[in-house]
């Protein structure tokens, strides 16, 4: 019988009772030689405190309209990097309800919790030397904030201690990281069995067509556009040498393609996301499949080592990749489910060969056309990358084998030119017409033919 995760549920809200706490250590945690966990917490309330008095009405609305006008921010992270343990220390405004879990390949630790507010200013990054080698926060699904902790080794994470406030200090969450064999951290590792419920059952939805979905390519009936802001959320994708982010960029990127294609009445236009919210790479690509899309277009923006490199262009799908630069490329959006702490058990879509039969060669071959009038519209309303600018990598988004599929990526914010033009509304709008017109270029015959004729 598989093992089944083992997850801890922090109930911040009852620390309120304790009225005395262990002297704290230098990271802001009582030390191991008095531990106190959440269920000494718990049972400590229970045993000793007299039930709390009902609070008025008047108390009671106040409080809910307190609660309801502001999520609990988090205000701080700090590591602690020890002989014998790594520390995570977690200040929160307000009582929140918490969870950990681990999963393999890569090992990563999950701190789960509701929506909250993120005032992290300049988070202190590790030294290396502990269990943590990078960590990132942010929304991962609507009302379902993380943390994601990538791990330098395989760990077992302590019951989390809850330290009320006090001196100033909001509630504090401290979770140790020991050294742990490998095998027993694969032993534990994997979701919680209702959060991967969860998963799925949102992954299902995704991929259910819509009621208002006409038949797909009827004579007469609308094209159907998906524009796929990548990233999002937890997933911030790359950040610009001027501090634009990846995930904000594409976001109204996609907002305003979606409103400059709504102008033809010719055309059904859905996003997989029009929020700062994570969603998974297949999801993206069910998103799309759903919706019997007529055509699938993923938004992102480049980096490169050599901050000289500039321009916009445009990718397709490839068994093998047009050069090193493009797999590489590939590779690193390939990874964003594992930034956002998705479990990847039981899934290949990354890493498996592309087995193409007729149907995906058809769509690749429409891709690919696509692409190249993208490539011939966008060179008046941009710069464009001068060496090959479309190109072709194995994108786990580009791999709908009945959608044809572009990822475009609008510049490069590792280059200081391309970050500042991408950050006005008037590159951003430009951009979003000259696609606009690819599109209708690339739909030209059939929109003609069902347009009806004018006397």
């Amino acid at each position: 019988m598989p093992m089944v995760p083992r997850t801890n549920a922090v109930a911040i809200g009852l620390v309120a009772w304790i009225l005395a706490w262990p002297a704290l250590g230098q990271d802001g945690a009582a030390p191991r030689s008095a531990p106190m966990t959440v269920d000494d917490v718990i049972a400590k309330v229970l045993r000793d405190s007299p039930a709390p008095s009902r609070p008025s009405a008047a108390a009671a609305g106040t409080a809910r309209a307190a609660s309801s006008a502001q999520q609990p921010i988090v205000m701080s992270a700090r590591i602690g990097e020890h002989a014998d343990r790594t520390r995570f220390v977690v200040e929160l405004s307000d009582p929140v309800n918490m969870r950990t879990f681990t999963l393999s390949n890569p090992n990563r630790v999950v701190i789960d919790m509701p929506a909250v507010q993120w005032h992290l200013s300049g988070p202190p990054r590790p030294t290396g030397h502990g269990a943590i080698k990078s960590y990132r926060y942010g929304l991962f699904r609507p009302g379902n904030s993380r943390f994601v902790i990538d791990l330098d080794q395989p760990v077992t994470v302590s019951d989390p201690l809850v330290i009320p406030p006090e001196g100033g200090s909001g509630y504090r969450v401290v979770i140790d990281l020991f050294p742990v064999a490998q095998p027993k951290f694969d032993q534990s590792a994997g979701w919680p069995a209702d959060l991967k419920a969860r998963e799925t059952a949102a992954e299902r939805v995704a991929s259910l067509p819509p009621a208002a979905t006409p038949v797909p390519h009827a004579p007469g009936a609308k094209r159907i556009i998906v524009i796929d802001p990548g990233h999002g959320g937890i997933d911030s994708g790359t950040n610009g040498v001027n501090g634009l982010l990846e995930r904000d960029l594409v976001l109204d990127e996609g907002l305003r393609l979606a409103r400059a294609l709504r102008h033809n009445p010719n055309y059904t236009v859905y996003m997989t996301r029009d929020t700062d919210v994570f969603i998974p790479l297949r999801e993206r690509v069910n998103i799309g499949r759903a919706h019997h899309a007529d055509l699938f277009i993923s938004l992102h923006a480049d980096s490169n080592p050599d901050a000289s490199v500039t321009g916009f262009s445009v990718y397709t799908l490839s068994e093998s990749g047009s050069d090193k630069e493009a797999a590489a490329l590939a590779r690193k959006e390939n990874q964003s489910d594992v930034i956002a702490g998705v479990d990847l058990g039981g899934e290949n879509s990354a890493v498996a060969p592309i087995l193409l039969d007729l149907e995906q060669r058809d769509t690749m071959n429409k891709s690919s056309r696509f692409a190249q009038l993208i490539v011939n519209t966008l060179s008046r309303a941009t710069n464009i990358l001068p060496r090959q600018p479309h190109r072709a990598a194995a994108f786990v988004v580009l791999k709908a084998p009945d959608v044809p599929s572009v990822l475009i990526e609008l510049g490069y914010l590792s280059n200081a030119g391309d970050a500042a033009q991408m950050n006005t509304a008037r590159w951003r709008d430009g951009v979003a017409d000259a696609i606009a017109s690819a599109v209708e270029r690339h739909f030209a015959p059939a929109t003609a033919a069902a347009a009806p004729i004018s006397e």
